[in-house]
């Protein structure tokens, strides 16, 4: 490891803007620990072409989790297509599923805000 590598501080921080996918929504947890969930569509900036020649992915798609009462109020009020900013941590959850061990990556949101809401038709 270079000096240059060892002076850079580590961090995981995520900033987002996107729109959100479907209504979020509360979950219970069999702790009963309350939470809201919901998908982000953040566009990319950066289209590449494949080696099939076809373009790649032109969005991303990330599951937030909001735990805390501030973001649970924030979430609990965006729609679909409401265009919304966040801020958190990325984290790997572990969970139960059909009797094996399966995980998840998502943002964990500890700051929310609506940028625009969606139109309605």
């Amino acid at each position: 490891m270079t000096m240059e590598m060892q002076a850079v501080a580590t961090a995981n921080t995520v900033l987002l803007s996107g729109r959100v996918a479907a209504e979020p929504e509360e979950r219970v947890l069999p702790s009963g620990d309350r939470l809201w969930t919901c998908r982000l569509v953040v566009p990319r900036t950066d289209v590449r072409v494949l080696a099939s020649g076809r373009r790649g992915p032109s969005v991303d798609v990330v599951d937030l989790a909001g735990w805390s009462g501030r973001v649970r109020r924030s979430m609990s009020t965006w729609h679909a297509g409401d265009v919304v900013g966040v801020e958190g941590a990325l984290r790997r959850r572990f969970y139960r599923a059909g009797g094996q061990t399966a995980s998840r990556v998502e943002v964990e949101v500890t700051a929310a805000r609506v940028l625009r809401r969606a139109t309605s038709g």
